[in-house]
């Protein structure tokens, strides 16, 4: 709710939001929304859409940093509802998972950009496959979300362009096995794909560097 209370009104004349395929989203019960990673403000965006609570992983230096702004980072982070990750990947991002894990468990809504950082020139990098193997692990749908706009807010084309959410419907995973590699990855790729028929990003196979965004 305070995400809703401190920046919502602002969104929404900042980015003058349109909204399509809301009704893909449950109002209440487990569900993970993965969108596309364009711009800070994407997961607000989200969480906007969402019309419920949503908690994001977030950059674990945002719970580290060293005084006055590092305190002032955490608190805010930490009260926004974020979970640390190292965005390293692999083992290291274990504990993040396992609390991602634990939101769904509890019935609650997961927002996750499975590119894993913010794209560094608009278009699509290769899905990471947490997302997926949490979805199959613990059953909960996923909602994919498409996000253009957000890294489009200026001055001189604020009032010609706005952010569009679409809300696509859940990621058919009735086909996927947990133990299965290929199957996992198949099914986050399709999961961007589904994203990109959206956005139309140009897609790049590989793995965005985490810290070579700018917006």
């Amino acid at each position: 709710m305070a995400r809703h209370i401190l920046i919502g009104p602002f969104l929404f004349v900042w980015g003058r939001p349109k909204f399509t395929g809301q009704h893909n989203i449950p109002k209440t019960g487990p569900v993970i929304l993965a969108a596309n990673h364009l711009a800070i403000s994407d997961s607000f965006f989200v969480v906007l859409a969402a019309r419920r609570p949503v908690m994001f992983l977030a950059k674990a230096d945002y719970f580290t940093q060293p005084g006055l702004r590092g305190k002032f980072k955490k608190v805010f982070f930490s009260g926004m509802g974020q979970i640390p990750v190292d965005r390293a990947g692999g083992a290291k991002s274990t504990p993040a998972i396992d609390a991602a894990t634990g939101i769904v468990d509890d019935g609650g809504a997961w927002g996750i950009h499975p590119e894993g950082t913010r794209s560094p020139d608009g278009r699509m990098y290769r899905g990471k496959t947490g997302v997926v193997r949490v979805a199959v692990a613990t059953g909960t749908p996923i909602i994919p979300i498409a996000l253009t706009g957000t890294d489009n807010r200026t001055r001189t084309n604020f009032w010609k362009s706005r952010v569009a959410v679409d809300i696509l419907p859940p990621l058919d995973l009735s086909h996927i096995h947990a133990d299965n590699e290929a199957e996992i990855r198949e099914a986050t790729d399709t999961l961007m794909s589904q994203i990109r028929a959206k956005t139309g990003q140009v897609y790049v196979d590989t793995y965005a560097k985490p810290g070579s965004a700018t917006k």
